[in-house]
């Protein structure tokens, strides 16, 4: 069931609000949870019936092995119970991609028929991991069953996150079910809703469009022009970056309107003018959880350099094999892995030979790094989105110029002066720039781009401007000095705003667009 389905908006979410706000009236705290876990389960057993077993499994295997770490931790108990996590994930998303590569590596002939991976499986397991992990350390204090099933299973964040820990979730489901619904949450829920559900229908499925032909040309082998093979990596980068902001929107404006608190997920990370900083922008929580059960786990920074930088190159590796079983998304963890090894090399350069003690404040400098930074994430992206290695290799021949650079005919009365030879030695055609007619309409698609570019640069996001509320855990650490100066506040004037984007947004839909992220 997706968040931006008919279905879900006008029948599963008024049902399980309705549902939730009767159980309130009567002041029956269990009673709200057993309802919102049967909603959550349900929600989840749409996809597949069948993987719902799978989802109870391991919420009771993870249960009990948490009451066993809890009440006498034991190292071999913990290591055991990460190890069933970890082989059922190995199972369902990497059994395939290993036959397909041992097979011809060692001549065999191994059958293994397609395994459909579950949904979200990626991220209720690491959500568990974290729980084992912290029952052993005795970070945890509340254990009863219901609580715990919601804190899996909680629909708004069980697809595609925010990881959640349950430090944060338990005692807010242990204190916000009493009651019921609260008219204000309700409404700071829908308006954040509706602005990621404008972001998913307007934005990322309109830059789509520009991005999924040239990727698909690209596997086909066909050489694509230089501005084809860039126009398509910066539509998918913004197709990318808009689509998992609407989620994240949307799964945090869900949760509000259950009184329940999510931590924030993503926070404009094309704003970064670093790699560091990006990844402290993008997928907050996956980052938080690499930092504090891998990287740390591995030595982090406390046994030298080189082994903070192969820890750090660890530490993406598998995370980009988190993401997917390809080794378009092992390379592309590992270029990341090298990104920052290189930008906290550049940090040690700065500190030690030319003594800068912090980062250049001047707005310059500021954008000159937030350019640099988006480049190379566009130039990642690639690996990301590409289907193959070899369909990312086309795409990385035309972005570096190897196919040539093809101009429009009307530029080449105005190059004459550089002479043959030298427009030869640098490969200029004048077959136009966009000539195999897969970008699209190009003026459009050229200003979406730049539109969508701008906005994520310079616009202030939702969390911004909502930030009166406290719409996300962990906010203030994010935020910046300086005010947005327009701040959302419950007056008639931005609820007729909130109407036009829903109805807007709601008119927008057309068939069954899923968030990018449910993949994973």
């Amino acid at each position: 069931m997706l968040f931006n389905s008919y279905f879900f908006i006008f029948v599963f979410l008024p049902v399980t609000l309705l549902g939730f706000y009767l159980i309130g009236r009567l002041g029956e705290e269990r009673g709200a949870v057993s309802w919102l876990v049967f909603a959550s389960l349900f929600f989840y057993a749409w996809w597949n019936p069948a993987y719902l077993l799978l989802l109870i499994s391991s919420i009771l295997l993870n249960y009990i092995i948490g009451l066993l770490l809890a009440s006498k931790p034991n190292k071999s108990v913990l290591i055991i119970g990460i190890c069933i996590n970890l082989s059922v994930i190995a199972y369902y998303k990497y059994a395939n991609f290993l036959v397909d590569n041992i097979n011809p590596l060692f001549s065999g002939n191994i059958v293994l028929e397609k395994i459909v991976l579950p949904l979200a499986i990626s991220f209720f397991t690491f959500q568990q991991i974290a729980y084992l992990v912290d029952s052993y350390q005795g970070k945890v204090q509340e254990h009863g069953f219901l609580h715990y099933c919601l804190f899996v299973t909680f629909f708004p964040q069980l697809i595609a996150g925010p990881i959640v820990h349950h430090k944060d979730m338990l005692p807010q489901f242990m204190q916000n079910m009493i009651g019921g619904l609260n008219s204000r949450d309700v409404a700071i829920g829908l308006t954040i809703f509706f602005m990621g559900l404008f972001k998913k229908v307007v934005f990322a499925d309109g830059i789509a469009v520009y991005a999924t032909p040239v990727f698909d040309v690209a596997e086909q082998g066909v050489a694509l022009t230089f501005f084809e093979a860039w126009g398509g990596a910066m539509a998918y980068s913004l197709q990318l970056y808009f689509d998992f902001s609407a989620y994240s929107d949307m799964a945090i404006g869900l949760a509000r309107m259950f009184g329940i608190i999510l931590p924030v997920n993503f926070f404009s990370p094309y704003k970064a003018h670093n790699i560091i900083e990006f990844w402290r922008r993008w997928h907050i929580t996956l980052s938080q959880f690499l930092r504090d059960y891998l990287y740390i786990s591995l030595g982090g920074n406390r046994k030298g350099s080189v082994r903070r930088y192969l820890n750090l190159m660890i530490t993406m590796l598998l995370g980009g094999l988190w993401h997917g079983a390809g080794w378009t998304f092992v390379i592309w963890g590992g270029l990341h892995g090298v990104y920052l090894m290189i930008n906290h090399g550049w940090h040690v350069i700065k500190k030690n030979l030319f003594h800068w003690q912090s980062e250049s404040s001047s707005m310059a400098s500021v954008i000159l790094g937030r350019i640099i930074t988006f480049i190379a994430i566009v130039v990642a992206w690639v690996l990301f989105r590409a289907d193959s290695l070899d369909g990312a290799l086309v795409m990385y021949k035309a972005m570096f110029g190897i196919n040539g650079i093809s101009l429009p005919v009307s530029f080449q009365p105005y190059l004459v002066f550089l002479g043959d030879s030298i427009i030869e030695s640098l490969n200029i055609s004048y077959r136009g720039m966009f000539y195999h007619n897969v970008f699209g309409e190009v003026y459009s698609g050229c200003l979406s781009i730049l539109c969508l570019l701008l906005i994520a640069w310079f616009a202030p996001n939702t969390l911004e401007w909502m930030k009166k509320e406290n719409p996300a855990l962990g906010l203030e650490r994010m935020l910046v000095k300086g005010d947005v100066k327009l701040q959302w506040n419950a007056s008639p004037a931005f609820a007729v705003l909130t109407a036009m984007i829903a109805v807007y947004s709601l008119m927008g839909i057309s068939g069954e667009s899923e968030f990018l992220y449910f993949r994973f």
